[in-house]
């Protein structure tokens, strides 16, 4: 079961996302949320660095059950989270 106990997050201007971390036991997973899902989420989020820093902040519950329901344990690489998964 993937669990979020990291809460370091990071804006990646090349991606426009949030980059966040998951842990499977000894596993680390990487997730980026793009900015449409955080604007669909907090619509009156200011659409900058921080802005949507403070969205994911906001919404890190519902973030983080979204990208638990994506994850697959053994699947290699990041996931993405997209407006559609919310």
């Amino acid at each position: 079961m993937i669990d979020f106990p990291n809460h370091s997050r990071s804006y990646d201007r090349t991606r426009h996302a949030v980059r966040f971390w998951g842990h499977d036991s000894a596993i680390e997973a990487s997730f980026f949320i793009e900015e449409g899902a955080l604007q669909r989420i907090q619509p009156g989020a200011h659409s900058n660095e921080s802005g949507f820093l403070n969205a994911f902040d906001s919404n890190r519950d519902l973030i983080c059950a979204a990208a638990a329901r994506k994850y697959v344990r053994g699947s290699r690489g990041s996931y993405n989270l997209v407006a559609a998964d919310f």
